[in-house]
């Protein structure tokens, strides 16, 4: 059987020989925690259940499913990046998987594929738990790594909104700063599970689980919940591959014991004060703003709580790597610990990433050889410039994320001036935005035309938050205001941005459509206060159609592209403002498939006309399809206008 979707060069390929774009959603956010009992993070929570969960009903309960990806289809996205995580396969403990889970995931893939959708899975994780302030991994594996999560809050080392926020006041509240939850990355719980799970067997060869290091212990888990629910989409072929694990960190991996951990503002953590603190040590630590200067300082875990669990002890510091002075202060005794293997550099790309890609191809292809395999690298490591060590997998996609972290962080968008919070560089208008995004995205592109010789590029994850420029879109909502203009900012955002994608011709998934999403800023998607979803329950409007019904800023991400090519895609462009799409194509004659544009009627609601230049290739306009199909190889250049269009 040939491959339903495979790679030639920096292209997806179907199995007619078309080239591919894929674009896609992220379905949806809320998978990311139980739907049994409710633990959207807004839900106090100490998760004394975590073995007895249930995610049976996420991303959609089945019976309220199908309306859903008929939206999805409707809207012309062709992909789904589907989320699970780690916990919803296996929480109940090591090796116990939930088959009523696993058996519904397949449901959700088989229905999906019943719409024409191609569907790669996400083991998504952020800062590595729920009990750690994010989502992803079983609640045992703090456990088995000896760490007593209950202890976490009070001991500063994970910050999280189910204990920091207070539901019966709602809105923003300065005890869970509005996208905070990325601070984690730095803070004790997370630097020692990332480090033990990637490097255990490297710096922390004492710390096991019966005979087996921690490392390996928790490596096996994970790729055994990946293969177990392999197992039950194998027969599906439009699934066509896993994700390696979403935006994974690194914890101290490469990092010297006094080094900064922290990624623009927030406390300034360091593995030594990491360590220090994990084991009860209040510590006192820097406040910097987003360009690193120094604005306070604040006392971390002055209740002096350990969060190693009784019979347990930091296994770093039981090898002589700090210790605490005569004075009861941290000491570091072996400051390059973290950053030496055999006695040489580490590199984390070469000596971690190469051989956890393999180990998860490795898993997932002994049950099916042709899945592909969707990278991700530390988004830290990323935007350090940082691409993809050699050594890949074969078949292996650059799945990795791209955010605008202005919109994104400050929740804030206008078209007419955009800081980059990461380079304080100041784009003007439209046409500087776009191509300030577009420089963006050609650095990610760069990294997959490295991989393994040139691989697909294909964003995993982008999009913007709904409730930015202090709810404006949402207020107005309350007023009545129905209009597309309610959504402007939103729109405007989304329209540069797919603009820069269409140009490097890149695949995407937007960050997401979530089912249980709100126009409340305690709600939103359901997790840590970020809403991005492009669908709320909150804009059904009766007065449209119902596939439509629901849509935040449709105009922004409905737009035409070209789905299949019967050759080569050169270039595509869409005009929003003139109501003008163009394609450039190299026909492959030998392709017996026609190119196939998708055309939305929100987009041209007064009808279409196309011309093909000199061509004389046959055109058929289905619905919101139009075929192209040409019996000579040659260059096509497609021109579709809208009726009313000047």
């Amino acid at each position: 059987m040939s491959r339903f979707l495979d790679i030639r060069g920096n292209q997806f390929v179907d199995r007619l020989g078309r080239h591919v774009i894929l674009r896609g959603v992220n379905f949806a956010a809320d998978t990311k925690v139980p739907l049994t009992p409710d633990q959207r993070t807004f839900v106090p929570a100490d998760f004394s259940d975590h073995r007895t969960v249930s995610f049976v009903g996420r991303p959609a309960p089945l019976e309220e499913l199908d309306i859903h990806l008929d939206r999805l289809a409707h809207w012309g996205f062709n992909c789904l990046r589907l989320i699970t995580t780690w916990e919803a396969v296996e929480h109940a403990g090591p090796g116990q998987y939930d088959e009523e889970y696993l058996d519904y995931f397949a449901e959700v893939c088989r229905r999906a594929g019943a719409r024409g959708f191609y569907v790669f899975v996400d083991f998504h994780q952020d800062v590595w738990a729920r009990m750690s302030g994010g989502d992803g991994a079983p609640g045992w594996t703090f456990e088995v790594a000896g760490l007593d999560f209950t202890k976490f809050d009070k001991a500063d080392a994970a910050l999280l909104m189910q204990k920091r926020y207070d539901p019966s006041k709602g809105g923003r509240q300065e005890s869970y700063p509005s996208m905070s939850w990325g601070r984690n990355y730095a803070m004790p719980a997370n630097g020692i599970m990332w480090t033990l799970f990637f490097a255990g067997s490297i710096f922390a060869p004492s710390a096991r689980v019966g005979n087996e290091n921690i490392g390996d212990y928790l490596q096996r888990h994970y790729l055994g919940s990946m293969r177990a629910l392999a197992e039950r989409v194998a027969d599906q072929e439009h699934v066509v591959g896993f994700d390696t694990l979403n935006e994974p960190g690194t914890g101290y991996v490469g990092k010297l014991l006094e080094q900064d951990l922290t990624f623009g503002g927030g406390l300034r953590w360091t593995p030594l004060h990491g360590l220090a603190s994990a084991s009860g040590a209040a510590q006192k630590l820097p406040v910097l703003a987003h360009d690193k200067s120094v604005v306070g300082e604040v006392t971390v875990n002055a209740a002096g709580e350990s969060i190693w669990l009784p019979g347990f002890e930091d296994p770093f510091r039981k090898a002589g790597v700090w210790g605490f002075d005569e004075m009861g202060r941290a000491v570091a005794l072996k400051s390059d610990h973290f950053t030496k293997i055999d006695g040489r550099e580490i590199d984390i790309n070469r000596d971690i990433m190469a051989p956890f890609f393999n180990r998860v191809a490795l898993a997932v292809r002994q049950v099916r050889p042709d899945w592909l395999i969707f990278a991700e690298v530390s988004p830290f490591a990323l935007a350090a410039g940082n691409g993809f060590p050699s050594g890949c997998p074969d078949k292996t996609v650059n799945a990795s994320h791209w955010y605008d972290l202005t919109s994104l962080v400050l929740k804030s968008f206008s078209a007419e001036k955009m800081v980059n919070l990461l380079t304080g560089q100041v784009s003007t208008g439209r046409e500087q935005i776009e191509a300030s995004y577009k420089e963006q995205m050609q650095q990610i592109k760069a990294a997959g035309d490295q991989l393994n010789g040139g691989a697909p590029t294909l964003i995993g994850e982008f999009g913007i938050p709904y409730d930015m420029n202090g709810e404006a879109a949402y207020k107005r909502w309350a007023q009545g205001e129905r209009a597309a203009d309610v959504w402007s900012a939103q729109t405007e955002a989304l329209n540069l941005m797919y603009n820069a994608i269409d140009q490097l011709l890149l695949s995407s998934t937007q960050w997401n459509y979530t089912l249980g999403n709100r126009n409340d800023a305690m709600i939103g998607d359901g997790w840590n206060q970020e809403d991005l979803s492009i669908w709320s329950s909150d804009q059904h409007d009766a007065s449209v159609d119902e596939l439509d019904s629901g849509a935040r800023a449709l105009h922004g991400f409905c737009r035409p592209y070209v789905k299949a090519c019967q050759g080569k895609l050169l270039s595509q462009r869409f005009d929003k403002t003139a109501a003008s799409f163009e394609a450039e194509i190299e026909v492959d004659a030998a392709i017996e498939a026609p190119t196939e544009i998708y055309v939305p009627a929100v987009q041209f609601p007064n009808g279409i006309t196309i011309s093909l230049g000199s061509s004389s290739a046959e055109v058929k306009h289905t619905g919101s399809i139009i075929s192209v199909a040409s019996s000579l190889s040659e260059k096509i250049i497609i021109h579709i206008r809208g009726r009313d269009a000047a």
